[in-house]
């Protein structure tokens, strides 16, 4: 599992990409582990009412507009309504959703929003819960105007938008910063309601800003949790023994009607440069098979189909290389991958072949303790026992992370003209770290995400690998078909399947 905080620091400059030629057995390290780093603990969900039992939330936003499809600028308006692959997009959100029994739903007032929670919540007998808070972002004098009028008329202030929204200001407003707040209200009444498991169907904006207050992050990551048409987010409040705000987790961030892959933008803007994180398949941890560590252990049949969705669904792009953790399901998974990205370049009789680099990266490596899941990183983090085993462990695995993530981004062309896609598979442990490296946060907030065996999350670069990461997309699941783990799915009984 992991988290998020506040501030993000400028990216790491790219020390350009190395060559390309088959070394599947080459073993590469980054500069020695630096010093361990210290951070004062953030505290998640601190500002959010107690619980006394857990409570599952699952964000939802409305399906593509006729305002989407034209481009306008629709910020809080209410004219546009949803189109027919909205009303389609909705009702593959109906069917993803159709096994939950959610006990509420609180829907935005705004017709393309309640149409969508109308479709998803259809024979379900409990009305919807409008909540004139969970409206799009206020755009005021912006709103109606196509992308292009926008820039025509407003020229400095519309690039203010664009390119420092926090601070954004137009007819004496700061729009952010207001939905910030609306956002920490409707926390307070979707967080108070009686039932287990809420539904909320609302816009992009203020589905970014629900899922940054529930962790505490601030207005500068608008735009950097991404939340597409009828895109599911699911965050997990756990009560804390003794009262006092919940411990939140983000299970997943994200889970579209679409490929999380397919060619399309990030924030608004085209992008070819890419890093995805590809969770190792499940693997063979039977104490009968009397492995020395769990390093050693191989795929399990299942592990082994989840490698070949995951090589499946990235048939949608082009991988120009693969990094990888020196343990053997890692190595699997990744050569898998790799196979299946060669063998698809290769469907004509005139073709030649074309060669996907991997390496093994050891800074992707983890402790076999992490493997076990003997304690959560919560667990670890919260005890207290500062200078105990486990702690001494996660902070090797937070400073290897640091190098881990330089790496992938030295592996990522920083230039205008290529496209740069980068897989880079590992178990969740390290790939939780390079999640919070990713978006600037501390070691505490690994246990505020989660990420399931085979799943995958998508890391764009819209400024290039020297900009900020904009991420598409956490812990999904849905290309692993029946072997899918269901987005509503309770995170405890993971385990079992």
């Amino acid at each position: 599992m992991l988290l998020l905080a506040p501030a993000p620091p400028p990216s790491p400059a790219a020390a350009g990409r190395r060559g390309l030629g088959r070394a599947a057995t080459t073993c590469i390290r980054c500069s020695s582990v630096r010093e361990l780093e210290s951070s004062t603990s953030p505290r998640p969900g601190e500002s959010l009412p107690p619980l006394r039992e857990a409570k599952r939330v699952v964000l939802v936003r409305h399906g593509q507009s006729t305002w989407n499809a034209e481009g306008r600028i629709q910020g809080s308006s209410d004219i546009s309504v949803l189109t027919p692959k909205g009303e389609s997009q909705a009702e593959t959100s109906r069917l993803m959703l159709l096994s939950d029994s959610f006990d509420a739903c609180f829907t935005s007032p705004l017709a393309r929003s309640r149409r969508t929670a109308e479709i998803i919540w259809e024979g379900r007998g409990d009305d919807l819960i409008p909540d004139s808070d969970l409206r799009e972002i206020d755009l005021y004098s912006f709103q109606g105007l196509l992308k292009h009028e926008g820039k025509e008329r407003y020229g400095v202030l519309y690039q203010q938008w664009q390119k420092n929204a926090a601070n954004f200001s137009i007819d004496g407003h700061y729009p952010v910063r207001e939905l910030w707040d609306r956002a920490q209200n409707c926390w307070e009444r979707i967080l108070a309601h009686e039932g287990k498991s809420v539904l909320v169907v609302a816009h992009n904006a203020v589905n970014q800003a629900l899922v940054a207050t529930s962790l505490e992050l601030g207005v500068e990551y608008f735009r950097i949790l991404l939340q597409s048409n009828c895109g599911a987010s699911v965050l997990d409040f756990t009560p804390q023994t003794g009262g006092g705000p919940p411990s939140v987790c983000l299970n997943r961030l994200n889970q579209t009607p679409n490929s999380p892959v397919a060619a399309g933008s990030s924030v608004g803007r085209k992008t070819s440069k890419r890093i995805i994180l590809a969770c190792q398949g499940a693997t063979q941890n039977s104490p009968e098979f009397g492995l020395g560590g769990m390093g050693y252990a191989p795929l399990n049949m299942l592990g082994t189909i989840q490698s070949q969705k995951t090589a499946e669904l990235l048939l949608d792009l082009k991988v120009n290389g693969i990094l990888c953790s020196p343990q053997v399901a890692a190595v699997d998974t990744a050569t898998v991958i790799c196979e299946v990205q060669e063998a698809a370049d290769c469907l004509g009789a005139d073709c030649v072949p074309r060669y996907v680099e991997m390496k093994k990266l050891l800074e992707l490596e983890i402790d076999d303790a992490f493997q076990m899941k003997q304690k959560s990183f919560g667990d670890i983090i919260q005890s207290g026992w500062m200078g105990s085993m486990e702690y001494r462990k996660l902070e090797l695995l937070w400073a290897q992370s640091k190098d881990a993530w330089q790496a992938l981004l030295n592996e990522v062309p920083d230039d205008t003209t290529s496209d740069g896609v980068l897989v880079a598979v590992g178990h969740p442990a390290i790939l939780l770290a390079l999640i919070c490296r990713c978006l600037d946060l501390p070691k505490e907030y690994m246990s505020s995400f989660h990420l399931d065996d085979g799943s995958i999350s998508v890391i764009d670069f819209p400024d290039g690998p020297k900009g900020r990461g904009v991420v598409r997309c956490t812990n999904y699941t849905a290309h692993l078909g029946r072997w899918s783990i269901p987005i509503t799915r309770p995170t405890e009984n993971d385990e079992e399947f």
